[in-house]
């Protein structure tokens, strides 16, 4: 048996297993570094719920990923994303994953992504910064009045999500 030979060809499928899964990564979006917590089932079976008792909050982004000491969210989006940039609802959202990353990690993720699956994995660096730390303290403190006034109306422009939402059961305001 010719050993050169079979180390070669050894070399080449792991060489060529290598490059795939970079590229598998690449089209994911996700910054490199450690995947630490995954809401995907593709994986492995989901993570509890980052929680905020300052905030009273509670969410799951879809993946944190630690880099350089730095743990980053980011969620991920099956559609595209506008033409302008990320939709401000996305941005508020992760911003509620870097706040609640801050306090489970004790440590303020200086940015987050947001990626549109439908645009190829192209990830969007959103910098999480006090500006946007302040305008999603206002946005919830908007949201928590509403709710406390009774004043929150629902979103029924789209029926399927109304259909599927968890909270319909309980809603007086849902489409049949």
């Amino acid at each position: 048996m010719n050993w050169g030979l079979l180390f070669l060809a050894l070399l080449a499928l792991g060489l060529a297993a290598l490059w795939l899964a970079r590229r598998q990564h690449a089209a994911t979006g996700l910054p490199p570094g450690q995947v630490i917590y995954t809401d995907t089932t593709r994986w492995r079976p989901t993570e509890r719920p980052l929680f905020s008792r300052t905030h009273r909050l509670t969410g799951r982004p879809d993946y944190l990923v630690q880099r350089d000491g730095d743990t980053i969210p980011v969620e991920v989006k099956s559609g595209s994303a506008p033409p302008h940039g990320p939709y401000d609802s996305h941005i508020l959202q992760l911003a509620v994953y870097c706040l609640l990353v801050e306090e489970a990690f004790d440590h303020r993720p200086p940015y987050g992504l947001i990626v549109y699956t439908a645009d190829k994995g192209r990830a969007h660096r959103i910098d999480y910064t006090p500006a946007l730390e302040a305008r999603l303290l206002e946005v919830l403190d908007e949201m928590r009045q509403a709710l406390f006034e009774g004043d929150a109306p629902r979103n029924h422009a789209q029926a399927a999500r109304c259909q599927a939402c968890g909270y319909r059961y309980a809603c007086d305001q849902a489409v049949d």
